[in-house]
C-alpha cells in the first residue's frame, strides 16, 4: 500500500515538472516570436524610410559628383543623415540573421541606380534633402534700397505700426550721400519717439564712405491713441579720430497720417544747420547748458537771421525763464544796430533746479524799442525752448539734448513765431 501510493506522488511530481516546463518553453518561444517580429517591423520601417530617398552606392573614399544632368541648384546644400553605427558581437548566435539581412540590403543598394541630389557622398550616408542658402543671406543694400537722384544727404528708413501689440518698429537702413569730409568717420545715428522719450536709442553704421549702412531695428511702446501726437527724431552724428561729435543732420517724421503705407521703405532729406531754418519771421541762434552740480542754466543768443524790422530803433532779445505760468526771472540785452541779420552775443544763466526740468521753459522775444518810453516795444518773433508741456518739434529737441548732455552747450537755429 505504501509503495503505491509513493509510486503516485512521484508521477504527480513528473507531470507538474513536465506541465511547469512546457508553460516555461511555450512562454520563451511566444517572447523570442514576440521580439523577432518588433526587429522585423522596425527594419521594415527603416527600409520603407530609405526607400523614399535615393539611395548611395558604397564606396571606399569620398565622392564629390560633378554632372550636368544633376538638377540641384547652386543656391542648394545637400543635407544628409550619417550612418548609424551597431555594435557586432560575433561571439552571438542570434546575430547571425541580422548579419545576413544587412549583407542582402547591401547588395540591393549596390544595384540601385546613381539618383541622389548630389555632393559629398560617403559610404551609408542617407540623404534627406537640401538646404537653401538663399533663405539665410540678404542681398547687398544697395540692390535693394538703391537712393533716388539728387546729391542731399538722405535716411532711409522704414516705419510699421503694429495695432495688436502697440508697438512701432522703426527699421534704419542705410545713409546716401554723405558728406566728403564725414566719410572717414563713425556715423552714429540717435532716434527718439517724442514727446516723451527722454533717453535716445543709438545706432552704429557698420562701415564708413558716402553709404554708410545700419540695419538696425529699434520697438518703441507706444498706445494708439498716442501714435498720431508722436513725432520721430533721428539725428544723425560723425565722430572723428579725435571722438568729436559733429552734427551731420536731423529728420523729423511726425507719424500723423504717415502710416498708410507701414513697411514701406522711406527716404527723407537730411536736415542741416544750413537749411533748416528759413521762417517768414526769420531765425534765431540759441546755444542751451545746463550744470547738474551747479543747478544753473546757461543761455547764450549770439546772433539772428532775416529779421523783419519795422523802424530803424534797433533790436534787442528777452530772455523769460518761466515755470508753469510764473515767470520767474526775465533778462534783456543790449541793443544791437538795426540790420537784419544782428550779433547780439548776448549771454545769461538762471537758476533752475534738476526737478524742475520738466516745469520750466524759455520764452525768446526779439523787439524794437519804441522811442516813445510809455509804448510797448514792437515784437518782431518769439521763440518757447522747453519740455513736451511746452514745445514741440525742433524746440523740444533742442531742450532734450540739452538735459541729455550736461555740461556741453548745444547750439541750433529756431524759426521765429508770431506771438499769440
Amino acid at each position: 500500500m505504501r509503495t503505491a501510493v509513493e509510486a503516485t506522488n512521484q508521477v504527480l511530481l513528473v507531470a507538474v515538472g513536465l506541465s511547469v516546463g512546457l508553460l516555461l518553453l511555450l512562454g520563451l518561444m511566444v517572447y523570442y516570436l514576440w521580439r523577432r517580429r518588433e526587429k522585423k517591423k522596425g527594419r521594415s520601417q527603416y527600409e520603407e524610410l530609405l526607400s523614399t530617398a535615393p539611395s548611395v552606392p558604397a564606396c571606399t573614399a569620398p565622392v564629390i559628383l560633378v554632372s550636368k544632368e544633376s538638377w540641384i541648384r547652386p543656391s542648394e546644400i545637400p543635407f544628409t543623415l550619417p550612418p548609424r553605427f551597431t555594435s557586432q558581437n560575433h561571439a552571438d548566435p542570434k546575430n547571425e540573421e541580422e548579419k545576413e539581412d544587412k549583407e542582402e540590403e547591401m547588395k540591393m543598394e549596390a544595384q540601385r541606380p546613381l539618383a541622389h541630389r548630389g555632393s559629398l557622398s560617403v559610404r551609408m550616408w542617407y540623404p534627406v534633402g537640401t538646404v537653401l542658402a538663399g533663405l539665410y543671406s540678404s542681398p547687398p543694400l544697395n540692390e535693394v534700397v538703391a537712393p533716388p537722384p539728387g546729391m542731399a544727404t538722405r535716411l532711409c528708413f522704414s516705419v510699421e505700426y503694429r495695432h495688436s501689440a502697440e508697438q512701432l518698429m522703426v527699421s534704419l537702413l542705410r545713409l546716401a550721400n554723405l558728406l566728403p569730409r564725414f566719410h572717414g568717420n563713425v556715423t552714429l545715428v540717435e532716434i527718439r519717439l517724442l514727446p516723451d522719450d527722454r533717453r535716445p536709442r543709438q545706432a552704429k553704421a557698420r562701415g564708413t564712405g558716402p553709404d554708410p549702412e545700419f540695419n538696425d531695428c529699434f520697438v518703441f511702446q507706444v498706445s494708439g491713441v498716442c501714435m498720431p501726437q508722436s513725432t520721430l527724431s533721428v539725428c544723425v552724428l560723425s565722430v572723428g579720430q579725435e571722438g568729436k561729435r559733429h552734427a551731420v543732420g536731423r529728420v523729423l517724421f511726425p507719424l500723423e497720417g504717415e502710416l498708410a503705407g507701414a513697411g514701406r521703405v522711406l527716404w527723407r532729406d537730411l536736415e542741416t544747420e544750413d537749411d533748416t531754418q528759413c521762417s517768414e519771421l526769420g531765425d534765431v541762434q540759441i546755444s542751451l547748458s545746463y550744470s547738474p552740480s551747479l543747478q544753473r542754466l546757461s543761455v547764450v543768443v549770439p546772433r539772428a537771421r532775416g529779421l523783419q524790422l519795422l523802424t530803424d530803433a534797433g533790436v534787442c532779445v528777452q530772455v523769460s525763464l518761466q515755470i508753469h505760468t510764473q515767470v520767474v526771472k526775465m533778462k534783456r540785452s543790449c541793443v544791437a544796430n538795426s540790420e537784419n541779420d544782428p550779433c547780439f552775443d548776448h549771454r545769461t544763466t538762471f537758476k533752475l533746479r534738476s526737478q524742475h526740468l520738466d516745469e520750466a521753459c524759455l520764452r525768446f522775444e526779439l523787439q524794437q524799442p519804441n522811442p516813445v518810453l510809455p509804448e510797448p516795444p514792437a515784437l518782431l518773433g518769439v521763440l518757447v525752448l522747453g519740455p513736451f508741456m511746452y514745445a514741440k518739434g525742433p524746440q523740444l529737441q533742442h531742450w532734450m539734448d540739452m538735459v541729455n548732455t550736461p555740461q556741453e552747450p548745444v547750439q541750433l537755429w529756431h524759426k521765429l513765431r508770431r506771438a499769440t
